[in-house]
Formats: C-alpha cells, sequence, structure tokens
C-alpha cells in the first residue's frame, strides 16, 4: 500500500512541482554551476543507488556525511534550500523509480561502516531508504549511529499508513532541521 502512495505522491509532486523544479535548477546553476548533486548511497538490501538532490554545497567539496562537512562549504542559496527543505525535490525521481520512499530512513554513504553495521543488525537496511522519517522529525542524524539506527528500526517496525502521513506532514510542516555540518 506505501508504494503505492509513493509512486502516486510522487508523480503528482513531479508534475505539479516542475515548474518549481525547473526556476530551483536554474538558480542552481548560478549558484555553483551545477544544480544537480548526485551520490552513490546505501539503498534496500545493502544495494548501491544514486541519490538526486539540489547541490547546497559548493562542487569541489569532499564526499562525506553532512556532519562531517563545514558549514563554510553551504552556498548561500543552498542554505535557503536546506532551510525549506526544497534540496530533497529530486529525489521524488528516486521514489518513482522504486529506490526510495517518502518515508524511511535516511540512505546513508558506504563509508559510514558503523552506522551500515547497526542497520543490518537490526533489519532496517529491508526497508527502503527515506526522504523522511522519525529520526528527522526527531532530529537526530547520521552523526550518532547508534541512536540512529535504533530509531529508524522502530519506525520500520511500526510503520503504518498512518504514521506514514504524519512524518511526511510533520516534515512539511517544520519539523526536524535536516543533516547537520560541522562548524
Amino acid at each position: 500500500m506505501i508504494r503505492l502512495f509513493d509512486f502516486f505522491f510522487s508523480l503528482l509532486g513531479l508534475i505539479v512541482g516542475f515548474p518549481i523544479l525547473v526556476i530551483l535548477f536554474v538558480i542552481g546553476l548560478f549558484d555553483t554551476g551545477s544544480p544537480l548533486f548526485r551520490q552513490e548511497r546505501v539503498g534496500r538490501h545493502g544495494r548501491p543507488f544514486t541519490l538526486v538532490k539540489f547541490r547546497t554545497m559548493r562542487v569541489d567539496t569532499a564526499s562525506v556525511a553532512s556532519h562531517l562537512a563545514s558549514s563554510a562549504s553551504i552556498t548561500k542559496f543552498g542554505h535557503f534550500l536546506r532551510r525549506t527543505k526544497l534540496d530533497e525535490l529530486p529525489q521524488l525521481w528516486n521514489v518513482l523509480k522504486g529506490e526510495m520512499s517518502l518515508v524511511g530512513p535516511r540512505p546513508c554513504l558506504f563509508n559510514q561502516e558503523e552506522l551500515i553495521e547497526e542497520r543490518r543488525s537490526r533489519g532496517v537496511l529491508e526497508a527502503r531508504p527515506g526522504i523522511t522519517g522519525l529520526a528527522q522529525v526527531s532530529e537526530i542524524d547520521m552523526s550518532i549511529p547508534v541512536l540512529l539506527a535504533e530509531t529508524d528500526a522502530k519506525m520500520v517496525r511500526n510503520l503504518t499508513v498512518k504514521a506514514y502521513f504524519k512524518y511526511i506532514f510533520m516534515t512539511v510542516f517544520g519539523a526536524g532541521q535536516g543533516d547537520r555540518v560541522s562548524k
């Protein structure tokens, strides 16, 4: 049932949001010259997939987890995108393709070995990664791997249609601040 909601809402979001996506893309061209950010992430069953987002950091920023990146790397437009969570919109494409869900554990990088192992041991990698979820609305980020994996496992075990919509609405209406970056 959730996959059906994912497909419908991601398709609707891409169609209705197309003008916004185009505007953000064009502004991103002026901001960094490369408005889309693509990065290999850990997907369902631990398989790799390419996550797509709007770029919020300079092009030359090291490919590390957000909490390890310097806040000085974030562009002025990137700050706006992160604050409004508009940087996540291109991930609707990942959801439409079935690589992600609107709600699920945030996909991590393959070099985040501690988090991957914690998630594997708790069965979290059996779920599709998501754009938002319990950890995000609770402001738990990837800098605390054990707590994050525990929270993800709790969400995956208890994910109902009601909880699915709750996490989406909480995210849309401002819960969570996204991934932290170091000062």
